[in-house]
């Protein structure tokens, strides 16, 4: 994936695996936040973490959780983001790109769209991402995750920084995100929901610290 996200130094926690022990800081890909990590129960560790919750099953390794999320998140293009207005859900598809830590996703519209004008009226949200192929395997292969968090425009003073992010995966849109009328927003993830073979469920909660970015 690319380039981590160009904000303050976010912590990570919650349940049951720590992954990563210290600060984890800009920069560090979520393949270095899980070097070291144990299947232990719960402990106390130093001021940043992230935990990791399987639903009912046997964890697998958290560095296979970790890679098949990176991998998705990667590879995959097009992404559904779920937005409300009065308590009525509203789907769009979207191109998306996320930051080398997985804290957050990007993606952009035109101010005029309905996605933009409930995101101003109550900035939580959802995406799905998944690598279906339409085929009877994906009961047996795909993968889908559900990001959810909050979603904000970006400002000036970062949208440098974040559209080379989301222009180094998708080129094409180029005119269009400079475009004047349209926005570049980026969801700051609070939880990932991991399921295949449509039964095997893992919750990554993300916990980000202080925003120390100038907006």
């Amino acid at each position: 994936m690319s380039r981590s996200a160009p904000t303050g130094e976010p912590g990570l926690r919650h349940h049951i695996v720590p992954w990563g022990i210290g600060r984890p800081g800009l920069g560090r890909s979520l393949d270095h936040a899980l070097q070291g990590v144990s299947q232990s129960p719960e402990k106390s560790v130093s001021d940043n973490e992230i935990r990791i919750k399987g639903l009912g099953i046997n964890m697998e390794a958290p560095s296979e959780l970790k890679s098949r999320l990176e991998s998705l998140l990667r590879t995959q293009q097009l992404g559904v983001l779920s937005t409300q207005y009065k308590g009525q859900p509203y789907a769009s598809l979207v191109a998306f790109a996320a930051t080398e830590d997985s804290k957050y996703l990007l993606f952009a519209t035109t101010r005029s769209t309905r996605k933009y004008a409930n995101i101003a009226s109550d900035s939580r949200v959802a995406m799905l991402m998944d690598n279906r192929s339409n085929r009877a395997g994906d009961f047996h292969r795909a993968m889908a995750v559900t990001a959810t968090g909050n979603a904000e425009e970006v400002g000036p003073n970062d949208k440098v920084n974040y559209l080379q992010i989301f222009l180094e995966k998708h080129p094409h849109l180029k005119d269009f995100v400079n475009a004047p009328s349209c926005a570049l927003l980026r969801i700051k993830i609070e939880t990932y929901y991991l399921v295949n073979r449509f039964q095997k469920v893992f919750e990554l909660h993300i916990e980000n610290g202080p925003d120390h970015s100038n907006h």
